[in-house]
């Protein structure tokens, strides 16, 4: 089937598979790792580490920021904004490679 006869699975498969969607979500998936490692080493307690995947990952994060407050929304927040953020990166670069604008027969 072809279309928007395709599962969600199959439709989310399909855009997070583009290599610029893979190349975001590894950045965001290795911005987390390093946010985690400096705030369990952190003594003071005073880091602001997890800012910067929660940045990385705006808008969908930081609407997801009002899950309850506890350490797993945080990472629920940020993996679901990565996941939302790649689909439209994914679905942006293969419409940008198929080039169907007006102009594409120039």
């Amino acid at each position: 089937m072809t279309g928007s006869g395709r599962s969600l699975f199959r439709r989310l498969r399909h855009v997070l598979g583009d290599v610029v969607a893979l190349v975001y979500l590894a950045v965001c998936a290795a911005l987390s790792v390093w946010a985690v490692v400096v705030t369990v080493h952190d003594s003071s307690g005073e880091s602001m580490a997890g800012v910067i995947p929660l940045l990385a990952t705006a808008p969908a994060s930081l609407v997801l920021l009002v899950l309850p407050d506890h350490a797993a929304m945080f990472v629920v927040a940020v993996a679901l904004g990565a996941v939302v953020n790649a689909a439209v990166i994914g679905w942006c670069s293969r419409a940008l490679r198929r080039g169907s604008g007006p102009d594409s027969g120039s």
